[in-house]
């Protein structure tokens, strides 16, 4: 007789799958995010593409995310970007591959995307960016892992063939985002509008289940802590603000550095039909000459901490300088972590 707790497992994993397959308009599918945003610039920002820190050199980053743990059936996200500067085209390059998995593989997302930056020098002291990006997204439905009521067995659990018709077990579509980016060396304010065209990502060919537009605004600044004795040692405060249909969040926070040593707390507060106090974020992070790496952990703080206490993520990356100095190029002075 198959355990009670596989019955949960298997009901909320069909759970998960109808509520993201079945996706009509009064449901939409989100995009994964991340909790150091800043660590996955270009994700985060298109305009970003080509903001190393080392002269306009190249950056490479991977990122990985593993949402409450705790719970069967949970959610990983893992990206991997690249990016840099070019005087010859003006701006900046990148490339960025994500993959998300729900539900232990019940439905896989997967994105590959080709970004560019124009770099627009308003004032000596004042610059802009302009981002582009191209992408295509591919999602998988594997349903080898579906439950359906019709193959229930009453002593033996799901162990019947099912009458469910079985469907496109892939789609494929294009997909557009923009971003633009204003900084000077302490402060920089960005805004980035996601899904463009608004994709369907229906596998039943619903023309209303769309991945809809994602809105995110984001600030900060860099304030020198020790400018004679420790010039890397400072304080950023910063803030961004997400839209993405009827889910809204704001998450507050701050970077300190002190040597090669890096810490970060933020909140995150979700607004409208989903309004809640939903997590406090904790980083440390350690960066030797142009490696950096950073721990989170996403403490939940509202009423589903029981069965879902945190979240963590990992980060990584490594920049390298410009052969050539690249006379055009600005830094922004922004935490990558």
């Amino acid at each position: 007789m198959i355990s009670n707790f596989k019955m949960v497992k298997m009901m909320r994993n069909t759970a998960l799958l109808l509520a993201l397959a079945f996706v009509s308009g009064e449901a939409f599918a989100q995009d994964p995010e991340f909790s150091q945003f800043y660590a996955t610039p270009v994700y985060t920002n298109p305009a970003m593409a080509g903001t190393g820190q080392c002269n306009g050199g190249g950056r490479a980053v991977i990122n990985y995310r593993n949402q409450w743990p705790s719970l069967p059936g949970t959610f990983v996200t893992t990206a991997f970007s690249f990016d840099q500067h070019f005087d010859k085209v003006k701006g900046g390059l990148g490339l960025l591959a994500l993959r998300d998995v729900a539900g232990e593989g019940l439905l896989t997302t997967q994105q590959v995307s080709a970004i560019y930056s124009y770099q627009l020098e308003v004032t000596k002291k004042f610059w802009m960016r302009f981002g582009l990006e191209g992408q295509v997204i591919q999602r998988g439905l594997d349903f080898s892992k579906l439950r359906f009521e019709d193959q229930i067995d009453a002593t033996r659990g799901f162990v019947k063939a099912t009458n469910e018709p079985i469907v496109n077990n892939k789609i494929t579509t294009p997909n557009f985002s923009t971003g633009f980016l204003a900084y000077t060396k302490g402060f920089y304010a960005g805004v980035a509008v996601h899904n463009l065209i608004e994709p369907v990502q229906s596998f039943y060919g619903d023309p209303e289940a769309k991945l809809p537009r994602r809105y995110t605004i984001h600030t900060g600044s860099v304030i020198p802590l020790d400018r004679r004795k420790n010039p890397n040692s400072t304080f950023s405060p910063n803030a961004l603000f997400m839209l993405q249909a009827k889910f809204t969040q704001l998450n507050l926070g701050f970077y300190l550095n002190r040597g090669p040593l890096v810490s970060g707390l933020w909140f995150r507060q979700t607004f409208g039909e989903y309004r809640n106090s939903d997590a406090l974020m904790l980083l440390v992070g350690f960066r030797k000459d142009k490696f950096k790496f950073g721990y989170s952990y996403d403490l939940t703080v509202d009423s589903k901490r029981a069965a879902a206490p945190g979240s963590h993520e990992v980060s990584a990356a490594i920049e390298w300088c410009a052969r050539k100095p690249t006379k055009k190029y600005r830094v922004l002075h922004c935490p990558d972590f």
